[in-house]
């Protein structure tokens, strides 16, 4: 493995020496520098500190591993590959995300997976293992969100005013979300065995990351919420 001490390089030497390593990637020491890894393919980088904005945008098929937090934009329309934190990520999580995986330990901030969309054979699909800020899932097109809510008990699962716009994909939320107001143009119902059927192989490649059982958290009630139809909100801006 090749480590490379992050302190005193911006991003674009951090890139330069991410492509020039042979094998795998250890930076140490990362502060805030953006756009790690972006665009990159077939490289496993793990990351101490806490890496900047835009961490795996455009990330290609490369696996990045965050030993600690990370800031905001995750994941920012990346099309291939896994990012792996093992602490809280910021606001914007797989901002337009239209393929690979985004996994989270803890907490996720504001807008999680807005814009996430499924593109041709590619398919999205990020799962955190906390609790999600407000406005998770606005205008999802495609992909799946899972939420676990294991971190916090007394903090609701989401925030406000989730799954606003959305009009594709599928959200998994692991609570039966008595407390939480959905938008009437989708629908929330407890998930049923051809559901947790579908969840089952996402849940078990997450729990592999962190040392997790996904069959005792399927157990547990899930809420699953779609779109009411392929088009839910033209009557909102078509005029008849």
């Amino acid at each position: 493995m090749t480590t490379i001490y992050a302190q005193g390089l911006d991003h674009k030497a951090l890139n330069e020496s991410i492509r020039g390593a042979q094998g795998d990637c250890l930076l140490e020491g990362c502060l805030g520098q953006r756009f790690i890894a972006s665009g990159m393919s077939g490289k496993n980088v793990t990351i101490t500190g806490v890496p900047g904005n835009a961490l795996g945008a455009y990330l290609n098929g490369s696996h990045i591993t965050v030993q600690g937090n990370a800031q905001d934009a995750v994941g920012d329309t990346m099309n291939e590959g896994v990012i792996e934190v093992h602490g809280d990520i910021g606001d914007a999580a797989g901002y337009a995300m239209r393929g690979g995986r985004i996994y989270v330990k803890g907490n996720a901030g504001y807008r999680a997976g807005i814009h996430m969309k499924a593109f041709h054979e590619k398919f999205p699909v990020m799962v955190i293992g906390g609790c999600a800020g407000s406005f998770l899932g606005e205008y999802q097109a495609g992909g799946i969100i899972v939420v676990l809510g294991l971190t916090d008990s007394d903090r609701r699962i989401v925030g406000n005013f989730p799954c606003t716009g959305m009009h594709g994909g599928k959200m998994f939320l692991r609570s039966s979300c008595e407390d939480i107001t959905f938008p009437a143009q989708v629908t929330a119902r407890p998930a049923e065995e051809a559901d947790l059927a579908e969840l089952r192989p996402y849940l078990t490649d997450y729990c592999k990351c962190f040392g997790l059982n996904a069959e005792d958290l399927l157990k547990d009630p899930f809420t699953v919420v779609t779109p009411d139809s392929r088009n839910p909100y033209r009557q909102m801006y078509v005029a008849n």
